[in-house]
């Protein structure tokens, strides 16, 4: 597994105007049974979000859905957040 820092994200949407404010956050890593894993979780900013994890066994798999996924959630409007 290659642990590269491209391999996890933090994105939000937020738009006071529709009172939305919510997160998305992804990281591929290794399951406990060594298989690769990609991890979502979202929801509204503070709170504790949904959780749903995706297992394969390449990891050019999770990777191309990790890719996939950020470019429809950019495509929505999700962008890093500005601190």
């Amino acid at each position: 597994m290659n642990a590269e820092p491209d391999h996890q994200i933090y994105i939000e949407r937020i738009d006071p105007a529709k009172n939305m404010a919510r997160f998305y956050a992804m990281e591929i890593s290794t399951s406990l049974f060594g298989g690769i894993c990609l991890t979502r979780i979202w929801g509204r900013i503070g709170r504790r979000g949904q959780t749903k994890m995706h297992l394969f066994e390449q990891e050019a798999e999770a990777v191309d859905l990790f890719r996939d996924l950020i470019r429809r959630k950019h495509a929505r409007g999700y962008r890093p957040p500005v601190r």
